[in-house]
């Protein structure tokens, strides 16, 4: 999302609370949109969540990850192509390689993965990975110890430099992907383009009852869609990386447009839908986000820090960062089920050097 003299934007910045490990060193600036005001002076710093552990080390640039009802994890690595399941007390079991899966572009490979939320009755896992014609949607079979019958969904979503690659159910039922605008930016506002778009489908890849344009478009004007959840309330929060000037966090709503490649953060464009949070790509490069006890948590690359966002309703609070620069670039941020606690994927470590992390959320 680029930056012109021509573009009208209205700045809106706040000062975020850093970490207590970090405090002393830097102070971060997070812009929350719809505040006209000037920075007010740092809060205090705000104390790490309770702690962390390594569940699982050896990992190459894991990437999705999805829970099974025995809380255990599904979790892809991108650029091997493989399927892991991993166990609570970190047992690793390779699944599967996922067939026709290519890496010939930035930022392809094998991408994120659903369990299907009735596995116990249909086993189905859902993966979203580059083909040789593009991005595609399949499912396959997994019966408890490997991978088969690879059936494509959707197929015709361009692949390029910014390829989104998140699916998950929603708490509809329905299967929500992100897909990004490939590298060709019009896409993003065109709705007869599947890229640059959240896409909302039946458990067979099928436009879901109520979208919007009664297509698989759920909301467009996206550059490159990387994380998605649902709130308390159900509501849907999206992580969005710019080009090089906002990274965005956005409440999703059917129909509504996000504004790329107009907008790069706020705006003051007719139509277009404002980030609830943005900043800049030093502190930020969002991934993996997900909601627990009323605060959003975000997995930072660039930035390579956790990212806490408090939710009252539909508005945010001040977001506040952690761990910064403690664990390299963080990818995939999923709860425990059942838990105050998340498993948080390292990103591009090195070979053999990636992990899944435990966070403990309180005491």
């Amino acid at each position: 999302m680029s930056t012109t003299p021509s573009r009208r934007r209205t700045m809106f910045c706040c000062v975020a609370a850093v970490s207590a490990a970090a405090a002393t060193t830097a102070s971060l600036l997070v812009s929350l949109a719809g505040i006209g005001l000037a920075a007010p002076a740092p809060p205090a710093a705000v104390e790490d969540p309770a702690g962390v552990k390594v569940i699982s080390s050896g990992w190459n640039h894991p990437w999705g990850m999805s829970w099974l009802p025995d809380g255990s994890a599904l979790i892809t690595e991108r650029d091997s192509f493989q399927v892991f399941r991993l166990t609570p007390s970190g047992v690793k079991t390779k699944v599967a390689t996922v067939p026709h899966v290519v890496n010939t572009k930035p930022e392809s490979g094998l991408r994120s993965l659903a369990v299907s939320p009735t596995w116990s009755t249909d086993h189905y896992v859902y993966l979203y990975h580059a083909a040789e014609e593009g991005n595609r949607i399949v499912r396959m079979t997994y019966d408890g110890s490997t991978l088969s019958d690879y059936t494509p969904l959707v197929t015709g979503i361009k692949k390029g430099g910014t390829n989104g690659g998140q699916i998950k159910f929603g708490p509809d039922g329905y299967l929500y992907a992100t897909t990004g605008e490939a590298s060709t930016s019009s896409d993003a506002q065109d709705k007869q383009s599947l890229n640059g778009k959240i896409l909302r489908m039946t458990a067979d890849g099928k436009p879901a009852p109520g979208n919007p344009f009664g297509t698989l478009l759920y909301s467009l004007g996206h550059r490159n869609s990387q994380g998605i959840t649902w709130d308390a309330q159900g509501r849907l929060w999206e992580t969005e990386i710019g080009h090089d000037g906002y990274d965005e966090l956005n409440l999703i709503e059917p129909g509504m447009n996000y504004g790329w490649p107009t907008c790069e953060g706020s705006c003051s464009e007719a139509g277009m839908t404002d980030p609830k949070v943005q900043w800049r790509p030093v502190e930020a490069v969002p991934s993996g986000i997900t909601y627990v006890d009323g605060a959003l948590y975000i997995g930072a690359l660039r930035g390579q820090r956790l990212w806490r966002v408090p939710l009252t309703g539909a508005s945010v609070g001040t977001p506040t960062a952690h761990y910064v620069g403690q664990y390299g670039r963080l990818r995939t941020v999923e709860q425990v089920p059942g838990k105050a606690a998340l498993w948080i994927t390292t990103d591009r470590a090195g070979k053999d050097k990636d992990l899944v992390l435990q966070v403990e959320l309180t005491q």
